[in-house]
C-alpha cells in the first residue's frame, strides 16, 4: 500500500507537495493497520480544487514516475522527458520524486532527482526492523549496492546518465527490487490527464476496455491468460465473470449480461489474392426489460455506461491484487451515485480485502459526504502560478471535526481551494460596465 508520495518541480508543482495515505482517524473500519509502521493506511484519497490549480498534476506526477521506471531503458536515449516548472527558478532545479509504500509487509522508499539531461540522484531503501537500509544508491552513474546483493552488480554495466537504476535492477532476480518495482509498475491510471492528447486518451480507453473484456471472455477462446495472473480453470473463470457481472449490474443500468458475437471482418489477402475471411469478435451489452432481453452495440451505449464498463477490469484487478488505482476527474463521465459506489468498493474490507487504494481528483463536492476528513486533499494556485497541496485534516487544525459537514464547509469557502471568480473584466469586455 502507498504510504506517501512527494513531488517537486513537475509541471505546475514547484516546491515539494506531499500526499499521505496515513490515517488520522485510525479507529475507522476503513483504515488498514500497518503493524510495521505503527500506523494505519487509507484505501481512498480525493483531491479537490478549482480548475487549473494542479489537481491532475498530482496524479500525473505519480503516473510519470511509473512510466519512467517502465520506459527509461527504451526511450531515454537523447533526453529525459520530464516537464519542469516553467516559471521562477524551475528550469534551474531538478525534478524530485519520492514514493514510500508497503509491499509484502516491507516498507520501501524510492527517491529520484533528475532533469532533462541526466539522472542526478536515485536511491531505493527498505526498513527491516524499522531501520532504514540502502538497497542501492546512485550519484550520477556511480552506483552503490547493499552488501549481499551481488546479483545486482550487472546494473552498473548498463547504467547511463539517462537510465534509471531501478529500470535495470528490476530485471535481475532480486525480490527486494523486483517486488517494489512490480508494485510501482502495477499502478493503473484512468481519466484525462494533461499528458494525454486525443490519441493517448483513446489508447487509454481501449486498454481499459480490453482489461474489462478479459473478465467476461473465456481465456481459452482467445488464447490469453486470465486477468491478474489467475489460472485458466473453468471454475476460476466462472467466478471472475460473476464478479464482473455483479459490478456491471451494481450500476443499475438495466444491463443483464455481456455477449460476444463473431462477424466477418473482411478478406485477408496474400500476394494480392483472396486467402481467407477474417473473423472478428464484438461485444454487446444485453439490456433486459420486463418483457424481453435485447443486445445492444457497445458504441450505442451512453458515455456513462461505456465509462463504467471500462472501469470494471481495472477496478477488479486492483481489488484482487491490492494495487493502486489513480483516476483523474472521477466525476467527468460518472453519475455521482456511481462515483459513490466506486468509493464504497475500496472502503469496504469485504470487497477490498487486499488493501487496494483509490486516489482520484474531482469537482463533485457531493462526494465529500462519503469521505472522511483525512481522505480529502485540497489544491490551490499560489501567486507565482505554482500548485500548493494541503490535507483538509490539517488545513484548519482542530476546527475540522470528524462530524463536520465537509461539503457545506467547502462550498462556503472554509477550506479555501475554491475558484476566485471576478466578473469585472468579463463585464467590461461585454460593454456592460465602464
Amino acid at each position: 500500500m502507498l504510504i506517501r508520495f512527494e513531488a517537486a518541480n513537475f509541471r505546475s508543482i514547484l516546491d515539494p507537495v506531499e500526499l499521505s495515505m496515513v490515517a488520522v482517524d485510525r479507529d475507522r473500519v476503513e483504515a488498514r493497520d500497518a503493524p510495521n509502521l505503527g500506523e494505519s493506511l487509507l484505501p481512498v484519497a480525493a483531491v479537490f480544487g478549482p480548475n487549473a490549480s494542479g489537481k491532475s498534476n498530482v496524479i500525473a506526477a505519480l503516473t510519470w514516475l511509473r512510466d519512467a521506471v517502465a520506459d527509461s531503458l527504451r526511450f531515454w536515449d537523447d533526453r529525459i522527458p520530464v516537464e519542469r516548472f516553467a516559471f521562477s527558478d524551475g528550469q534551474e532545479r531538478p525534478s524530485e520524486f519520492t514514493v514510500e509504500s508497503v509491499v509484502a509487509g516491507v516498507r520501501f522508499e524510492y527517491v529520484l532527482e533528475l532533469d532533462e539531461a541526466a539522472v542526478r540522484y536515485e536511491g531505493l531503501f527498505h526498513y527491516p526492523e524499522k531501520k532504514r537500509r540502502r538497497i542501492f544508491e546512485r550519484e550520477g552513474v556511480s552506483l552503490t549496492l547493499q552488501r549481499g546483493l551481488g546479483n545486482l552488480s550487472g546494473t552498473r554495466e548498463l547504467l547511463t546518465d539517462r537510465s534509471l537504476a531501478l529500470s535495470i535492477a528490476r530485471r535481475f532476480d532480486e525480490p527486494l527490487v523486483s517486488d517494489f518495482a512490480s508494485a510501482l509498475l502495477g499502478i493503473q491510471t484512468l481519466g484525462q490527464l494533461p499528458t494525454q492528447g486525443s490519441m493517448f486518451a483513446r489508447l487509454n480507453r481501449a486498454a481499459s476496455s480490453r482489461s474489462t473484456l478479459r473478465w467476461f471472455e473465456e481465456p481459452s477462446e482467445v488464447g490469453q491468460s486470465a486477468p491478474s495472473g489467475l489460472d485458466n480453470r473453468p471454475e476460476a473463470f466462472d467466478s471472475d465473470r460473476a464478479q464482473a457481472l455483479a459490478l456491471l449490474r451494481l450500476a443499475d443500468l438495466g444491463i443483464e449480461d455481456v455477449v460476444f458475437e463473431e462477424h466477418d471482418g473482411g478478406l485477408f489477402r496474400a500476394d494480392g489474392e483472396p486467402d481467407r475471411v477474417l473473423k472478428q469478435r464484438r461485444v454487446r451489452l444485453v439490456h433486459r426489460t420486463a418483457q424481453e432481453a435485447l443486445p445492444f452495440e457497445f458504441s450505442a451505449e451512453s458515455e456513462g455506461t461505456r465509462t463504467w464498463f471500462q472501469l470494471i477490469g481495472p477496478v477488479l484487478s486492483s481489488l484482487r491484487s491490492g494495487s493502486l488505482l489513480l483516476f483523474d476527474e472521477l466525476d467527468a463521465s460518472l453519475h455521482p451515485t456511481l462515483s459513490m459506489q466506486l468509493i464504497r468498493l475500496f472502503h469496504d474490507p469485504t470487497t477490498n480485502p487486499a488493501g487496494a487504494q483509490l486516489i482520484f481528483t474531482s469537482h463533485d463536492t457531493s462526494l465529500l459526504n462519503h469521505l472522511n476528513r483525512d481522505e480529502v486533499w485540497l489544491t490551490e494556485k499560489t501567486a507565482d502560478g505554482a500548485t500548493r497541496l494541503g490535507a483538509l485534516a490539517e488545513f484548519a487544525g482542530e476546527r475540522v471535526r470528524r462530524s463536520q459537514n465537509l461539503e457545506k464547509a467547502y462550498l462556503h469557502g472554509r477550506f479555501g481551494a475554491l475558484p476566485d471568480v471576478d466578473r469585472t473584466d468579463m463585464l467590461r469586455a461585454l460593454g456592460l460596465i465602464g
